[in-house]
C-alpha cells in the first residue's frame, strides 16, 4: 500500500506591513500616515519583503517529493494538523507558542528569519538548515526538547492550553475578584488577575513578574511544574494576599472559583481572542499538561 509523502507545515504571521495595509488599504495611504508621524515606509516594505523571502527559501527547501502548505497565526484554530506532520514556524519565538496549543506530539522546527529582531528562544534555526533538517526529522534522528505546557480545565470540561502561561483575570482593567486553592491553603483575593506559566514562560511575562516581585521561581522549560504569579493583589476586610506565588505540579494543582459577575476571561500565551469566559461560580483548575512541545533542537 503507498503511504503519503511527509507534509511540511510552514506557519507564519502577518508582517508589519500586511497589517498596516488591512488598516489603511494602499501603499500611498500607510506612506502618508506614517509621514505626518515622523516615520517611514522604507524600512517597514524592507522588512515585508525580506521575510517573504525567506519565506520563499524556506518552503523551496522542502523535498521536492514531499507536500507542503503554508498555514497564518490567524488561520490556526481552524487548521487540521495530521499526526506526522512537521511544523516550521517562521518568525519570532511567539509564533512558536502560538502553534503549539494546536499541536499533539508533532515536532517543530522554529526558523528565525531575523536574528536582528527576534531573540532566537524558540525559533532557534537559521533558513539554511531547514533542507538538510527536515528528512532526519522525518526519520526521528534529531534531538528534541520536550517543554512543558500548561492546562486549564473548566468545571464544564473544557480546555486550554498554553506554552508560556495562562492568564485568569477580568477581561478589562477592572479587579478581578475570586478564591484561589493551592497547596491546602484558600483564600479571596482581589487582583490584576493571575498567571500560570511554565519554564518557557518563565522568560517572557512571568519574569517581569518575578523580577517586580523581586520573588524569582526557578523553573526550566522542560521541567514537570509550573509557577503562578497573583498582579497586584489588594489586601481589604474580604480578601487577602498571603498566596501571592508558588510552584504547581499535578499532585499540587491551582483551584480558581470565579467571584465575577461578568468579564471574567481565561486565555493563554497573550491571545485574548481566543479565551473561556470565567464569570461567577466557575471553577478553573491549572496543571501540567499532558502534550508537549517537541521541539527541534538542532
Amino acid at each position: 500500500m503507498a503511504t503519503l509523502a511527509p507534509r511540511a507545515v510552514l506557519v507564519s504571521r502577518e508582517t508589519d506591513f500586511e497589517l498596516l495595509i488591512a488598516r489603511h488599504a494602499t501603499r500611498d495611504q500607510i506612506r502618508f500616515f506614517l509621514k505626518t508621524r515622523g516615520q517611514n515606509i522604507d524600512e517597514i516594505e524592507a522588512r515585508h519583503k525580506y521575510f517573504y523571502s525567506v519565506l520563499k527559501d524556506v518552503r523551496a527547501a522542502v523535498p521536492a517529493d514531499w507536500r507542503s502548505t503554508v498555514v497564518r497565526r490567524n488561520d490556526l484554530d481552524r487548521f487540521m494538523f495530521a499526526p506526522d506532520d512537521i511544523i516550521v514556524a517562521v518568525g519570532q519565538d511567539g509564533l512558536v507558542a502560538n502553534v503549539a496549543k494546536y499541536l499533539d506530539g508533532q515536532p517543530v522546527m522554529g526558523v528565525n528569519p531575523d536574528p536582528d529582531l527576534y531573540d532566537g528562544i524558540l525559533v532557534r534555526l537559521a533558513p539554511d538548515r531547514v533542507g538538510p533538517l527536515l528528512p532526519r526529522v522525518a526519520q526521528g534522528a534529531v534531538a528534541l526538547q520536550h517543554r512543558t505546557m500548561v492546562e486549564a480545565k473548566l468545571d464544564d470540561g473544557q480546555k486550554l492550553l498554553g506554552l508560556n502561561e495562562v492568564f485568569i483575570g477580568h477581561r478589562s482593567h477592572q479587579s478581578a475578584r475570586y478564591d484561589i486553592e493551592v497547596g491546602g491553603k484558600r483564600e479571596a483575593q482581589s487582583s490584576s488577575g493571575l498567571i500560570v506559566a511554565s519554564g518557557t514562560g518563565a522568560t517572557g511575562w512571568a519574569r517581569s513578574l518575578m523580577e517586580s516581585m523581586q520573588a524569582p521561581v526557578p523553573l526550566a522549560p522542560d521541567e514537570e511544574a509550573l509557577a503562578f504569579f497573583v498582579r497586584e493583589a489588594f489586601p481589604s476586610v474580604s480578601t487577602g494576599t498571603s498566596i501571592r506565588l508558588g510552584k504547581i505540579d499535578n499532585q499540587i494543582p491551582i483551584r480558581i472559583v470565579s467571584r465575577m459577575n461578568e468579564g471574567g476571561v481565561i486565555f493563554a500565551d497573550g491571545i485574548e481572542q481566543d479565551h473561556l469566559g470565567f464569570d461567577w461560580g466557575r471553577m478553573i483548575q491549572v496543571s501540567v499538561s499532558s502534550r508537549r512541545l517537541n521541539l527541534v533542537l538542532s
